[in-house]
């Protein structure tokens, strides 16, 4: 029997590219190079060409690290986020690493595990400590909170993206009282007087704005809420709230939603109740992310830009940084974006469906006797 050869596998060394390759491969000085790499003047146009294109060739990685040791650190933006699987963190996430890329500045991303100001000073500490240039906080915040936030930082500046509008730090956030405005105007005009409020979770200040934001124009219209009820941003949420709101007999013409994910989860409710979304209660959401518009039917919603919010961020951040005189918040507006989850409330009485939903309500009721 003959035995198989021992072969050896060895690891290859490779040496990694180093200003000086490119330097001898473009047939510049190494100095001209560093130039190029840290984006010094006094480069002509045709160097930086020849240089650029001896990177590419030999396949050169700046080395960060030694740029930051050296003195000639770029821009380094620390994103300290809530939970990246509701659709509105991760939409702005991305637009911040877009427009962060677009820039030449690099994205860290501390995820903020738990609820409460201190988890968020932990995602902050850790941010800190990687030294970024600038913070973009996506958490929400008491007023006080943020304050005590924003001096953790020290020298380095920092932006809140949750925060109400009268908080004494700088912020980039939405109008919250046009949203609420725009949403409690459509379903009046469209004749709704016996309205439901779906709000997010009362420890958040953006789900507190919106409540009281559709109180304050109920209360324009001399209208009050028939029902109140409050969710956790998720569409499971949503479901399991408007179930408890249907089963307990009441049954509104309307709801207003705080966001679109809970929006989801309260027209499958309904669906499952055996009333029909917009014919016999309307739904208006909240955000308007990608999907709304794919729900069935389509969901009416109020629309925040996030792209547009994660790129203001950065812009701000950097402006800040750059010691540009910029001070207190950045409101940006909101839209209604109508589809097809809203109608005028059924004035010819009881719909079939509303009839055979009472029955099975009052069937429940009796069973339990």
């Amino acid at each position: 029997m003959i035995l198989p050869e021992k072969v050896e596998f060895r690891m290859m060394n490779v040496k990694p590219v180093t200003l000086y390759d490119v330097a001898d491969h473009a047939g510049v000085s190494y100095q001209t190079v560093s130039r190029v790499v840290n984006q010094a003047d006094h480069v002509s146009a045709k160097t930086r060409e020849k240089v650029a294109a001896a990177m590419a060739e030999l396949n050169y990685i700046p080395n960060r690290v030694a740029q930051q040791l050296a003195g000639k650190q770029s821009p380094l933006i620390g994103v300290a986020t809530t939970n990246l699987a509701l659709h509105a963190p991760s939409q702005i996430v991305a637009a911040i690493k877009s427009r962060a890329d677009q820039l030449d500045a690099s994205v860290v991303i501390s995820m903020v595990e738990r609820s409460g100001v201190e988890a968020c000073k932990a995602a902050v500490l850790n941010l800190l400590a990687r030294r970024v240039t600038g913070i973009i906080i996506n958490f929400a915040l008491e007023e006080q909170d943020a304050i005590a936030i924003a001096a953790t930082c020290g020298n380095v500046p920092v932006l809140f993206l949750d925060v109400s509008d009268q908080t004494a730090v700088n912020s980039v956030i939405f109008s919250h009282d046009d949203g609420a405005r725009l949403g409690v105007e459509h379903l009046v005009q469209c004749g709704h007087q016996q309205v439901a409020l779906l709000s997010g979770p009362h420890t958040s200040v953006s789900a507190r704005l919106r409540l009281a934001g559709w109180h304050k124009y109920l209360q324009h219209y001399q209208l009050q809420p028939m029902a109140e009820i409050a969710g956790d941003w998720s569409a499971m949420s949503g479901f399991q709230q408007t179930c408890q709101l249907l089963n307990s007999g009441k049954i509104p013409t309307a709801m207003l939603v705080a966001n679109d994910q809970m929006a989801l989860g309260a027209m499958r409710a309904i669906s499952e109740f055996g009333l029909r979304v917009a014919n016999d209660i309307s739904v208006i959401g909240y955000d308007d992310t990608d999907d709304s518009s794919c729900y069935i039917p389509p969901l009416t919603t109020i629309r925040q830009d996030f792209p547009v919010l994660g790129q203001s961020s950065v812009d701000r951040i950097m402006q800040i940084s750059r010691g540009e005189p910029v001070v207190g918040n950045q409101l940006l507006p909101v839209t209604l974006v109508e589809r097809k989850t809203v109608l005028p409330p059924n004035t010819s009485g009881a719909s079939p469906q509303q009839l055979a939903a009472s029955l099975m309500q009052l069937a429940r009721q009796i069973s339990r006797l």
